[in-house]
């Protein structure tokens, strides 16, 4: 289910390529991508600065995926998981879930402790401090100044496709690095592409790379080597 937003998409599909064992075509995964960036803004719904209901039409796409004989959904969209549960009850296949994927992934690599750097809605709504919580994985968010530069980020830059560099990032970076942040989680699939561009050093954990790898596995495909270790070293 893709446009949320439409760089996300585009830069899922190029990870499930990327992460997936195949020598030839038609080793690939099939794929089937509804890219629909007319959903309602998700943050803007939760925040309650906006009525339009984004369920309405993921509903929509998700049930046209579905009568297509897809086995799996996919959502390169955080934020978009606080409607996962809802979703989950009224689709007739498995949506897979990536904010539990991050969860489970760091309790597997014993991560104690880690920052997440996401939209005011996904921070608002608790997603991230939820699962950890029953994975027993303490996590820090940034203070409002270090929120308002990733929102400038996702926002002013990145989803009006326009050029960006790294301050914004490194400031809320920077600010959970020095709260004794293990990982820093980078929750948003927007700031997925700052990671592609730039290299970031040791510590971070991409919630997008996670979504797409656990795709790739869902699926039955083998998983590249080097994609089997998705914290930042």
């Amino acid at each position: 289910m893709g446009g949320l937003g439409p760089f996300a998409t585009n830069y899922f599909f190029e990870l499930i390529l990327k992460m997936t064992e195949a020598a030839t075509d038609q080793e690939h995964l099939e794929m089937i991508i509804y890219n629909c960036p007319s959903i309602p803004d998700r943050t803007s719904h939760i925040l309650g600065k906006s009525k339009r209901n984004p369920v309405i039409p993921m509903l929509e796409i998700a049930n046209k995926l579905v009568s297509l004989d897809v086995d799996y959904i996919a959502i390169p969209c955080i934020t978009a998981h606080f409607y996962h549960s809802l979703l989950s009850q009224n689709i007739a296949v498995p949506i897979l879930n990536m904010i539990r994927e991050t969860a489970l992934y760091l309790k597997n690599n014993n991560v104690e402790s880690a920052g997440l750097l996401a939209t005011e809605g996904t921070v608002f709504c608790k997603l991230f401090q939820e699962e950890l919580r029953l994975h027993g994985i303490r996590l820090v968010t940034p203070s409002k100044k270090g929120q308002e530069a990733v929102n400038h980020l996702i926002y002013d830059t990145i989803k009006a496709g326009q050029p960006f560099q790294l301050d914004q990032f490194s400031y809320a970076s920077d600010e959970l690095k020095h709260q004794g942040c293990e990982v820093i989680i980078i929750g948003c699939t927007e700031l997925s592409i700052v990671k592609r561009d730039y290299e970031l050093g040791a510590g971070y954990l991409d919630a997008l790379e996670v979504l797409a790898a656990q795709s790739v596995l869902s699926c039955d495909m083998g998983l590249k080597e080097e994609y089997k270790d998705l914290i930042t070293r």
